[in-house]
């Protein structure tokens, strides 16, 4: 059954203290922007909140901001605006390609990163590079505001580390030196258009031809995105088949989209791809 509009109330925020404001009067006001999860549960009669905040054209959510040690990306940049970033290109190729991979062009133009982030899902295209990214999540509301690391973010299943006054401000990925080789893939029906089975990113950085140091991370094979420390440590001391850590360290389900042992050898043939190439 589709929702009823006239059910519904939105807001066009004009500036970030009036969006905040909202957000904390405690009437149950929730942040919105590209939309493209929104809509699909209005057209469904599942969406959860009736009033809604848009922070779209918020200035101070749309810039991507470069310094000498990080980028900051705000909420409200789209996919379609991470992908044409140069320096995002050059230097965080992951996440360029995870924008690719999510959704029509449409979507990409339309969808935002700070939207695919507060979605909450186990299967965001962008959530495994930015666990490899080491990002952080900037925070706000109208008491202040905080940062917390995303690999923190994620409490369980589409349960964040944000209360419901605050408001994705921005997404901080520092910028490193070296040598580094990077490796992603998402396994889905479809190259686009489809949600993940399974998703990986993997970064590694060289010396002298040598790894010495690797980053995974995973979507789509536990109840959040997934940073695996203990095959990460399992590569880097050479400590057994780290495919064998592997397999214990995620928690792949069975659904509608595929099983749990598919997702399972699929993630271990990921991890062996992203080793051989390197």
């Amino acid at each position: 059954m589709r929702s009823c509009l006239a059910d519904y109330e939105l807001v066009a925020a004009e500036r970030l203290e009036a969006a905040l404001d909202l957000l904390a009067n405690g009437e149950g006001w929730r942040p919105m922007a590209g939309g493209t999860d929104l809509m699909v549960l209005l057209n469904a009669g599942t969406l959860p909140f009736e009033r809604l905040v848009s922070v779209r054209k918020l200035d101070e959510l749309r810039r991507i901001e470069v310094s000498d040690t990080s980028v900051r990306i705000g909420a409200a940049v789209t996919y379609s605006e991470i992908q044409r970033d140069a320096v995002l290109r050059a230097e965080f190729p992951l996440l360029c390609q995870a924008a690719h991979w999510t959704g029509s062009v449409a979507n990409q133009n339309q969808g935002t990163l700070g939207g695919n982030i507060a979605n909450a899902s186990p299967a965001a295209d962008s959530a495994p590079p930015l666990l490899v990214h080491d990002a952080r999540i900037h925070l706000v509301s109208s008491a202040g505001s905080r940062w917390v690391g995303y690999s923190d973010f994620h409490l369980g299943y589409k349960v964040l580390a944000m209360r419901t006054d605050e408001l994705l401000y921005a997404i901080e990925l520092p910028r490193r030196q070296g040598e580094w080789r990077y490796y992603g893939r998402k396994v889905g029906t479809r190259r686009a258009q489809a949600i993940s089975k399974v998703s990986f990113a993997g970064a590694a950085r060289m010396e002298g031809g040598r790894m010495r140091e690797v980053r995974l991370a995973f979507g789509s094979v536990a109840p959040v995105p997934l940073r695996c420390l203990a095959t990460e440590r399992a590569v880097a001391e050479r400590a057994g088949d780290a495919g064998q850590t592997l397999a214990k360290e995620i928690a792949p389900i069975s659904d509608i989209r595929s099983t749990a042992g598919y997702r399972g050898q699929v993630a271990q043939n990921l991890l062996a791809e992203f080793l051989e190439s390197l």
